[in-house]
């Protein structure tokens, strides 16, 4: 606009009006970068932390979005005795003649022990939910890293000797371990509340659970366990490391030529007394594979390629509720039956199993042709959507992944913390009552029904 015009009549009031205009405007907009400059300058980013300095009492890389001290859980390993860790894998090894052999961790289903001491032992650990410290003043969890499921199979069929007269003991171990932390300041402190074990195999650590029920315990299920040592408001239910090789290929049923596999061994205790009756209703059907097999190579080579060439894998619960064949079958994207009553699964705030799986009750499965005759009726792109959701969570199962099994482990270790706050404040106050009973609010039975397909 001209203000000048000849055709316009020239008011001062007017002209102020028009000029007030773009000069508000261009302060308002000079304030609002200078804002938001300011706050770009006091919250950068959230970027990848490394610290350099080898004597930091902190891990030397975490994903950090600030302070590590307030945005990561902070765990201490202890530096245990030799005996109780590595010293463990040589007398494994020497049990069975082969001392010189190379030195490894053996490969057993109960492995996770292996993997959470090797991952805080790392100077690299990205995307970790927790970042190891090397003072224990700072610590809020304090992890023990006795290989116990190792221990309980370190003697084979026949005792070893070593040499001196002396034959590994695993109770004995499971004694010394305790005597030993029960010496340590933090354990006495808190009366292990805030400490961590791994008793991946059912029978680990059986021995002194009674010594350890206030600690964090990481098992596979709770089939041997008593409500007042373990349950899900302090524990964590771990998977077992998968004995096969995952499958790599796309979903889909074309070279999936079987309905139904399974290969296990057929006589169990307790629960898994389920398999033989399983075994003479569906060794005769047809389309079906089912074979006896303990842990050998040539099992697990046989066992690959069945799950790898099947619709459905059958899961049936073992001596106690949980097998490794469930995660077999999870990674190799055949659509896991499971026909286990009181089953654990690990992870179930991410993942809903029932997008994964086909729950059948134990009195529905053992009636003949049932089986068969339900899984026979699931569509083809009912099986491919399962197997597209076996994918995305597949990661969740496979330790050696670096945003894997480990992590989510620790993930839920973390979200523990909050909980042992709370009673290791409330012990504080509480007078000792003598119960019959556990004196816990949670949930302490476990009953699964049948949850048959979703697509």
């Amino acid at each position: 606009m001209n203000i000048h015009s000849p055709n316009k009549r020239y008011h001062p009031k007017m002209a102020k009006k028009i000029y007030l205009k773009p000069t508000l405007v261009t302060v308002l907009t000079l304030v609002a970068l200078y804002a938001g400059f300011t706050v770009f300058l006091s919250h950068p980013p959230p970027s990848v932390s490394t610290l350099s300095d080898p004597s930091s009492s902190r891990s030397l890389s975490i994903l950090n979005s600030g302070d590590p001290k307030k945005t990561t859980v902070r765990v201490y390993m202890y530096d245990l005795p030799k005996r109780f860790t590595y010293g463990v894998i040589e007398s494994y090894l020497r049990a069975r003649g082969t001392p010189n052999a190379p030195f490894r961790y053996p490969g057993t289903q109960h492995s996770a022990e292996w993997w959470l001491f090797a991952d805080l032992l790392r100077e690299v650990r990205l995307n970790s939910p927790v970042v190891r410290v090397l003072d224990p003043k700072e610590a809020d969890l304090f992890y023990v890293p006795f290989f116990s499921s190792l221990s309980l199979v370190v003697n084979p069929i026949r005792a070893s000797n070593f040499g001196n007269g002396h034959v590994y003991s695993d109770e004995e171990m499971q004694q010394e371990l305790i005597d030993w932390l029960e010496n340590q300041e933090y354990w006495e402190r808190n009366k292990g509340r805030d400490h961590v074990f791994v008793c991946q195999d059912p029978n680990a650590l059986y021995r002194v659970l009674d010594r350890i029920k206030n600690a964090v315990l990481l098992v596979s299920d709770f089939g041997r366990l008593r409500a007042d040592q373990a349950s899900f408001v302090k524990d964590v239910v771990l998977p077992y490391s998968h004995r096969i090789n995952s499958f790599n290929g796309d979903v889909g049923v074309e070279g999936r030529k079987s309905l139904l596999f399974f290969m296990g061994n057929r006589y169990r205790k307790e629960g898994g007394k389920i398999r033989d009756t399983l075994f003479q209703i569906l060794e005769e059907e047809e389309d079906v594979i089912i074979k006896h097999g303990t842990q050998s190579r040539e099992s697990r080579r046989m066992a690959t390629q069945g799950m790898h060439t099947s619709k459905f894998c059958l899961h049936p619960a073992g001596d106690t509720p949980s097998a490794c064949r469930l995660f077999d079958a999870i990674v190799s994207l055949c659509v896991p039956v499971i026909v286990s009553d009181f089953i654990e699964l690990p992870f179930e705030d991410a993942i809903d199993y029932t997008k994964i799986a086909i729950f059948v009750d134990s009195a529905s499965a053992i009636q003949p042709g049932y089986l068969t005759s339900m899984l026979g009726g699931i569509s083809e792109e009912a099986i491919v959507q399962y197997q597209r959701e076996l994918k995305m969570v597949k990661r969740y199962f496979e330790y050696e992944d670096v945003n894997g099994t480990v992590n989510e482990i620790w993930r839920q270790v973390s979200m523990k913390l909050p909980q042992i706050k709370l009673m290791i404040n409330r012990e504080k106050r509480l007078v000792k009552r003598n119960m019959t009973s556990p004196d816990c609010s949670c949930v302490c039975s476990n009953h699964s029904s049948s949850v048959g397909p979703l697509f």
